[in-house]
């Protein structure tokens, strides 16, 4: 059940993220906002790792699958492009296929076993609810 509740969390967290992201950028620019965006992070982070035991940062460097360490990275492209959709799209529309673009992905990663990932069985079920996800969108955006 906890599982459940972070993850709704989660979800709350990035639409409400994705609005504030979009609005600084409007006032300033896509790299300006990002980069705040980054660093703030980073700043809640290392007070984070301050008050909560200060594990040792060059665990870093024995990590066995370096590519991993490209998540940062990556959640600079995943501001970007969540603060371009949802500047195009309004938040509603944007989250909604960020989250079936993000089911597709997970879906594919876990049918190749790919980053390490557990290899799972294709299941066509699974593909159903993509498609009714995929669906849903079309009705949401339905206009009379």
């Amino acid at each position: 059940m906890w599982g459940f509740i972070v993850a709704l969390i989660s979800g709350a967290l990035m639409s409400i993220q994705g609005v504030f992201n979009t609005e600084v950028t409007k006032q300033t620019s896509l790299w300006v906002s990002t980069g705040w965006v980054q660093l703030s992070a980073f700043a809640v982070c290392v007070l984070a790792w301050l008050f909560t035991g200060r594990e040792s940062v060059s665990a870093l460097w024995q990590v066995d699958n370096k590519y991993t360490l490209l998540g940062g990275v990556i959640g600079a492209f995943i501001t970007i492009t969540v603060i371009q959709s949802m500047g195009a799209l309004g938040p509603a529309k944007a989250a909604m296929l960020i989250v079936i673009s993000q089911l597709a992905v997970a879906y594919v990663i876990e049918l190749a076993g790919l980053f390490g990932v557990d290899k799972e069985p294709f299941e066509w079920r699974k593909i159903l609810g993509l498609l009714i996800a995929i669906f849903g969108i079309i009705i949401f955006k339905w206009q009379k």
